[in-house]
């Protein structure tokens, strides 16, 4: 079985002192015990990925904000475009080595290459880029996808993690700018970390085909109106996603499949699984889910579901799906053949 994961913080993990060469034992870096390097990918058959670039606004005052290469100011363009083009530039090292080949951008061919991993970039958080004109430099380095915010609000939208009652955190006129050019580039939108209100935006103003990379549903974490539920998709948005032929990857981080889980504990293979039909039972169908798994993105392979602690260990969900009475062509479509028709234009 070979998977297609459409969302890894590979770049992130090799900037916070991870081998990504490295066999899982050897590593070394954050978010230990270790999922993902690229052997293990190999290992466990993914072969085709969304590797992201993740960077995250800080407030310097904030004695707790966060530290690395991967940080910048909030609202300084500059310092966010370094932060990224870091990752971006990593990326391309490894395609000009060949340890990894460019997937294209949507309905586009790529080249012929032996590298037994193909990835296409996903910007997580649309800072890094300076402004909408400069999108095309990325595009050439390897953009395929786009979430114009993470968890905080960036110059371009508002992220799940802003204030959701309040008005003031969609899409910013930089932000409708920017999903202009992306539709014109063919680069797809990621509305996983999008605030409702921005999603309920960016679907009003662009008619294209959208993803959420990694996001799980709503409807079956709890109180569908907490901020923290607001990281989880609706039920209107799983639908619309679905009508226009997107995709939706499930996130494999234990706190967002499992609602109200204690401290040391993990998720539940079958929550897993009531995601997945979730989305099924929304859409009439079985051709909108696949994997996001978003390893080691910032947690260990002990917050993972039980049993998954590696890609090797993917087949516990197919295994599961089986019981369901999901046929083989049901379960290749959910480990990669659902990515890959969403991707190809089919």
């Amino acid at each position: 079985m070979n998977w297609f994961d459409a969302h890894l913080d590979l770049a992130y993990l090799a900037e916070n002192g991870r081998d990504m060469h490295e066999v899982l034992a050897k590593c070394r870096g954050r978010y230990q015990p270790a999922s993902i390097t690229l052997p293990s990918m190999i290992d466990g058959q993914v072969t085709k990925c969304l590797g992201t670039v993740f960077t995250e606004a800080i407030d310097p005052s904030q004695s707790d904000s966060e530290t690395g290469a991967f940080t910048y100011p909030f609202g300084d363009g500059d310092a966010a475009y370094r932060a990224g083009m870091r990752q971006l530039l990593l990326y391309k090292a490894w395609f000009d080595a060949g340890i990894i080949s460019r997937m294209p951008r949507r309905g586009e061919t790529g080249d012929a290459s032996d590298a037994p991993l193909q990835l296409g970039v996903l910007v997580e958080c649309a800072d890094p880029i300076t402004n909408p004109d400069e999108l095309d430099q990325w595009a050439e380095l390897g953009v395929v996808a786009i979430g114009m915010a993470w968890w905080h609000q960036s110059r371009y939208a508002g992220g799940n993690g802003t204030d959701h009652t309040k008005p003031g955190n969609g899409l910013t006129d930089l932000g409708r700018e920017l999903s202009k050019r992306m539709d014109e580039l063919n680069i797809v939108h990621d509305l996983s970390h999008l605030s409702q209100r921005a999603s309920d935006e960016l679907l009003a103003l662009s008619d294209k085909a959208v993803i959420a990379s990694h996001s799980n549903s709503r409807a079956l974490m709890g109180d569908p109106d907490t901020q923290s539920n607001q990281r989880h998709l609706n039920d209107e948005t799983i639908i619309e996603i679905a009508k226009r032929g997107g995709v939706i990857g499930l996130n494999l981080l234990g706190d967002f499949v499992t609602p109200d889980m204690k401290k040391g504990q993990r998720a539940l293979i079958a929550d897993c699984v009531r995601h997945i039909e979730h989305v099924c039972e929304l859409t009439n169908s079985r051709d909108h889910i696949g994997l996001g798994s978003d390893m080691d993105g910032g947690f260990g392979a002990d917050g993972l579901p039980q049993g998954i602690n590696t890609p090797t260990d993917l087949t516990i969900l197919t295994d599961a799906l089986r019981g369901q009475g999901w046929n083989d062509a049901e379960l290749e479509g959910f480990a990669h053949a659902n990515w890959e028709r969403f991707w190809s234009n089919e």
